[in-house]
């Protein structure tokens, strides 16, 4: 292994970008997206803590939906981390630059039953919603219309994914609970 160290780029720091966006406005497009970044790696963790933990009668269905959720936001959060680089920025890559740049805060480490669990991923989703609706009109305002599309996009799911999780809140149940004598 080699103990020579070159960096390329550093952290924080906007290159030229083959897309022509302006730097000033690559900055601050940069720094909405390191944040959808970090709030995606939120979300993630905690999508993915509940697929664990997950029990009860509806356990299956459940825990197939988490995956899928998980599984669409990694890959939303790999198109965001790319499109950063493209536009001349340096994705936030480590556990301590995600944290700080994350605007939403997770559930803690205790397990909690199924409903409560949703109903925190849903604040949490309903917390992303916003930002990419303000992210949306940043880059539309400044010009940069293929970050704009990609987030419209990427806010569709996130917004499917919230109301099926709205969905499974409802009290309307097949599931009985047995009269104990």
């Amino acid at each position: 292994m080699s103990t020579q160290k070159t960096v390329r780029q550093e952290a924080g720091t906007v290159g030229e970008n083959p897309v022509r966006l302006e730097e000033e406005k690559a900055e601050q497009i940069i720094e909405a997206l390191n944040t959808d970044l970090a709030d995606a790696y939120v979300l993630y963790h905690q999508l993915h803590k509940h697929h664990w933990n997950v029990e009860g009668a509806e356990h299956r269905d459940i825990h197939v939906f988490l995956q899928e959720a998980y599984e669409d936001v990694e890959a939303a959060a790999d198109e965001i981390a790319e499109r950063l680089q493209a536009i001349g920025g340096v994705p936030h890559a480590s556990m301590t630059a995600l944290s700080d740049a994350a605007t939403v805060d997770p559930e803690d480490e205790d397990v909690y039953d199924i409903r409560t669990s949703l109903a925190n991923d849903l604040e949490l989703y309903g917390d992303i919603i916003e930002s990419y609706r303000g992210h949306i009109e940043l880059a539309e305002g400044l010009g940069d219309y293929a970050t704009a599309e990609m987030l419209r996009e990427q806010l569709e799911d996130v917004e499917e994914h919230a109301h099926v999780i709205d969905h499974y809140l409802e009290d309307d149940t097949l599931v009985v609970e047995s009269a104990t004598n």
